[in-house]
C-alpha cells in the first residue's frame, strides 16, 4: 500500500532553517509528481510547493518564493522541503501529498517557528 512519512520538522527561531524530508513506498515513485502542503492552526489546507515527476518543474505558492525549495531523489523516493528564512507565518503541519488513483497523505510533520 501507499504510504508516505515525513520527517525533519521542529522549532526553528525566525530566520532559521529546517529541511524536510518525506519518503514514499507502494508505488513508483518516479512517475508521480509530489508536492507539499501545509495546514496552520484554524486554517484550510494550502499548496506549498509542488515537483513533476523527473524534477524538471517545480512550483510554489506565492509567500514562500525565493525561501522554500522542493526537490526529489528518485533513486531513494524522497522528496524534499528546504526552507530558508522562516518566519512565525510558516508555522504548520506539513503534509507530503501524492496522487495516483487518489489522493494519499503522509502523517504531518510539525514545524514551528517562533522566537
Amino acid at each position: 500500500q501507499v504510504q508516505l512519512v515525513e520527517s525533519g520538522g521542529g522549532l526553528v527561531q525566525p530566520g532559521g532553517s529546517l529541511r524536510l524530508s518525506c519518503t514514499a513506498s507502494g508505488f513508483a515513485f518516479s512517475t508521480y509528481a509530489m508536492r507539499w502542503y501545509r495546514q496552520a492552526p484554524g486554517k484550510e489546507r494550502e499548496l506549498v510547493a509542488s515537483i513533476t515527476r523527473g524534477g524538471g518543474t517545480t512550483n510554489y505558492e506565492d509567500s514562500v518564493k525565493g525561501r522554500f525549495t522542493i526537490s526529489r531523489d528518485n533513486d531513494k523516493n524522497t522528496v524534499y522541503l528546504q526552507m530558508n528564512s522562516l518566519k512565525p507565518e510558516d508555522t504548520a503541519v506539513y503534509y507530503c501529498n501524492t496522487f495516483t488513483w487518489k489522493n494519499y497523505w503522509g502523517q504531518g510533520t510539525q514545524v514551528t517557528v517562533s522566537s
